[in-house]
């Protein structure tokens, strides 16, 4: 079993480092793995067996559509709205502006699914807004890395579709399991900041909004809004399925960039190429993961794997911690749908005989998923603010540090309380 796991390593290092995408990296690693392990399998036949299976399941047809959703509102330009909108209601708080960028990505995520097109919409315009005020430059880039993240907790999410598909969990179960966590993780970064900014003393004054500021945020930020109520009340009346409730949001979209004055048929059209370029790269991502899930299975690593750390006899909270410090490792180097599909046959066996839901299981991973966002040296969100802002990674990695102890230190919470991801799908 070693020699099998020192080859998969060696093989998917070596394609990494000669710059192959990582969805061939990974269908290149399985097959090789079966040619040298399994000779005997017809691999031309196995392979194209696993290439279908990987993408008949259903309710990846809403994949696309959210895809497309969120490079509609991206292409929309509606992070000044956002920014415009919601200033003259937390300026006022402790942390000012600051928590621009957390209730903005909490607004956006609820629309998007994505945690890089979450960080991408709101950073391009909140990021110039508080250098401008004067906010601590340190603090903004790392609250808008860690707010970011909540593109993939609050619902809709990609990572939860995929989640779903693998796992064989309910998809309307695992969005809807995610809004208490999302908003609790939401509200822990809009305390530091709060804290931060009364203990360090160093909020900008500004002028005390009117109530008519209040009232035009209120107009900006509607269309957004009515979007969110339309999507989160068809999911939580269960009155869409996933692919109904995709269509839904990709028309709310259309609609919201129509209101806002930002409908262009160059728009749509950018839009919709960006989305095929993403949901290409996941699709692929999948089908090479597939196939090395399966050449694992054959080889019985899995089986090995599970057994193995059975044998520490480890207390369920402990395997929790194991697992977490597990995604985070891996976190460094991989992206969130490959973290995925490549673990999860051997984590979820472990974590369900240790007595977790899977749709709990669903959410926690989804938070392992957020941290490898803000994790050197692959964060997507690092990457997404480095080139906004040109600064460094190291120094956008530092800046989101505080937040990386939040997302860890939640997670740990979710495990030793399942009931904030397991209650609200529970009242259905």
């Amino acid at each position: 079993m070693f020699e099998i796991g020192a080859v998969t390593l060696l093989l998917f290092v070596l394609l990494l480092a000669g710059s192959v995408w990582i969805g061939l990296s990974l269908f290149a690693t399985g097959y090789i793995l079966l040619a040298i392990f399994k000779p005997n399998i017809p691999l031309d036949i196995f392979a194209g067996g696993v290439i279908w299976g990987a993408l008949i399941p259903s309710p990846l047809l809403s994949l696309p559509l959210f895809v497309l959703m969120s490079e509609i509102l991206v292409a929309a330009g509606l992070g000044r709205s956002l920014f415009s909108g919601l200033a003259p209601w937390v300026g006022r708080l402790p942390g000012g502006l600051l928590h621009v960028n957390v209730v903005g990505s909490t607004l956006f995520a609820a629309v998007s699914g994505s945690s890089a097109a979450t960080t991408a919409i709101v950073g391009k315009v909140s990021l110039p807004e508080l250098d401008a005020r004067g906010y601590d430059r340190q603090l903004a880039v790392g609250s808008l890395a860690g707010s970011g993240t909540l593109g993939f907790l609050i619902p809709p999410s990609i990572i939860m579709i995929i989640y779903g598909v693998v796992a064989e969990v309910s998809i309307l179960e695992l969005f809807i399991a995610g809004v208490i966590p999302g908003l609790a993780l939401a509200g822990l970064y809009m305390g530091y900041i709060a804290l931060h900014q009364t203990v360090t003393g160093t909020q900008p004054k500004i002028d005390p909004p009117t109530r008519a500021d209040r009232m035009r945020g209120l107009v900006q930020i509607g269309p957004m809004a009515a979007l969110i109520v339309g999507i989160m009340g068809a999911l939580y009346l269960g009155l869409a399925s996933i692919s109904e409730l995709a269509a839904l949001g990709v028309l709310g979209a259309i609609l919201v960039a129509i209101v806002t004055g930002r409908f262009s048929a160059a728009a749509m059209l950018r839009a919709g190429r960006r989305a095929v370029r993403t949901t290409a790269m996941i699709g692929l991502i999948i089908i090479g993961a597939s196939l090395l899930n399966s050449a694992f299975g054959f080889l019985g690593i899995p089986k090995a794997v599970a057994s193995g750390i059975a044998g520490f006899e480890l207390a369920p909270f402990a395997l929790i911690l194991v697992l977490l410090l597990f995604y985070v490792l891996l976190g460094m180097f991989l992206d969130g749908t490959s973290l995925i599909v490549m673990t999860l046959p051997v984590t979820l066996p472990l974590v369900t005989a240790a007595g977790y839901d899977p749709v709990w299981f669903g959410i926690f991973i989804v938070v392992a998923v957020e941290i490898s966002q803000i994790t050197p040296p692959i964060g997507f969100n690092l990457f997404v603010i480095q080139s906004q802002t040109g600064e460094s990674i190291g120094r956008i990695a530092w800046a989101a540090l505080p937040f990386f102890g939040i997302l860890f230190g939640f997670a740990l919470l979710l495990a030793l309380f399942p009931a904030l991801a397991l209650w609200l799908p529970g009242t259905l």
